[in-house]
């Protein structure tokens, strides 16, 4: 875990062995969630990429009788 320190402007650098490990691009845009006392950045990715993420995935439901 790393610090950063917050700019005049509330601005933060994201360290750079985060920004290689993501693969993290200047301009690219980030979701950000505050949870209790912390604050949570997540990359949104392209729904493009995100194709065929659940292959595989069991869609049998099991269901009561008199359901359709």
């Amino acid at each position: 875990m790393e610090a950063v320190k917050i700019s005049p402007k509330f601005q933060v650098v994201i360290p750079r062995e985060v920004r290689e490990r993501l693969r993290l691009s200047p301009g690219q845009r980030m979701q950000v969630v505050a949870y209790g006392n912390r604050i949570e950045m997540i990359p949104e990715q392209p729904i493009g990429g995100m194709r065929g993420f659940l292959q595989g995935i069991d869609t049998v439901v099991p269901r009561e009788d008199d359901r359709l």
